[in-house]
């Protein structure tokens, strides 16, 4: 690398205050929405509701990758703000900021590999199908449950990679933090009999945010078994202008394959290194997808058996040979497989 690309490199990890501003930007139109959402239900326009949880579950959606740039430590160049931050969002969405954190740092560390927590347990190779597909299906249509349990599975698992005892209980502390505030939310929903209220400003589309947000992720790996960043990830890169908002609205998650090549490098120039998409390596490596529909379209098929990783590779080989063998064992149902065997030599006289 040159080292007028590293200087351009070193200095656009820099953390911008333009990230907060733009998180403060949803968070005032996601207050927006909710009084609308409130005002809505308190009079009865349910017409008006539906178009309205749909956008709050697209801003909370964003939340969840605000959240995530937090975690990298590129919502804020103040680092005590940026993890407050950080705190304030996971409380809405039951995820302990410092257990995310300490997570996703194993999805970057051995992305795909089985040490990967993200993405268990689609990286396991001894996990059969249909508990990977629960697993899937689980993720997708309750993912507000799903996924904090997922990061929560990290922590208290046998051999968990999160040792350090005092991340342990700051990781701790924030879950009780979250307990807390629920609880008051549920006392003072309980003491209204606002129930109505909270199903439909926040469990509805919060339970579709999670849906988009697993979609997401799936959209970016499952079924990818390669063991590089462009063969483990799918990238989207619109140069539409509807293309381009919605990767603004997303914190530019859709240029993931650069966002896991560099790792801190805040959201806003993500798309200044789309060149890195290029893939050096094809067709293992993969080029963008000009929309997130083709990108689904690809991943959805991958579904009905969903692994990512390179060491389904040897497993599904190992597989395939066990199965020629057995049908070769067979040759009345294929002949063509059967196993020939070398001729045993005749004595001449």
């Amino acid at each position: 690398m040159a080292h007028a690309e590293k200087d351009r490199l070193l200095e656009s990890h820099e953390p911008r205050w333009s990230s907060v501003s733009v998180w403060l930007a949803f968070f005032a139109v996601f207050l927006l929405c909710q009084g609308l959402l409130f005002w809505s239900v308190t009079v009865g326009i349910w017409w008006l509701a539906i178009p309205l949880v749909l956008v709050e579950a697209h801003i909370m959606h964003g939340h969840l990758l605000a959240f995530h740039e937090a975690a990298h430590g590129s919502l804020c160049p103040n680092p005590r703000i940026n993890d407050t931050l950080g705190v304030f969002i996971g409380i809405f969405s039951f995820m302990g900021f410092s257990l995310y954190r300490a997570a996703h740092h194993s999805h970057h560390s051995y992305l795909g590999t089985d040490r990967d927590e993200e993405l268990w347990p689609f990286v396991k190779t001894d996990r059969p199908r249909w508990f990977r597909c629960l697993a899937a299906f689980s993720e997708l249509f309750l993912g507000l449950i799903y996924t904090p349990l997922l990061f929560l599975r990290a922590l208290v698992r046998p051999g968990s990679v999160i040792r350090n005892r005092n991340r342990r209980r700051r990781i701790w502390m924030e879950l009780g933090l979250i307990a807390v505030v629920w609880s008051g939310v549920l006392a003072i929903v309980a003491y209204f009999q606002a129930w109505t209220y909270l199903l439909v400003l926040y469990v509805i589309p919060a339970t579709l945010a999670g849906f988009m947000q697993s979609l997401r992720k799936y959209i970016e790996h499952m079924g990818m078994t390669g063991s590089t960043v462009l063969s483990s990830t799918r990238s989207i890169v619109n140069p539409g202008l509807l293309g381009r908002f919605l990767a603004f609205t997303l914190y530019h998650e859709p240029y993931h394959g650069v966002h896991h090549k560099y790792a801190r490098l805040p959201h806003m120039v993500l798309p200044e290194f789309t060149e890195d998409l290029i893939p050096s390596n094809p067709p293992a490596e993969r080029e963008p997808f000009p929309t997130y529909r083709h990108a689904m379209l690809d991943m959805l098929p991958t579904l009905l058996d969903p692994k990512v990783g390179a060491q389904w590779l040897n497993v599904d080989n190992t597989r395939n040979g066990a199965i020629v063998n057995r049908m070769a064992g067979h040759s009345h149902l294929a002949p063509h497989l059967q196993l020939s065997e070398d001729p045993v030599p005749q004595e001449v006289n």
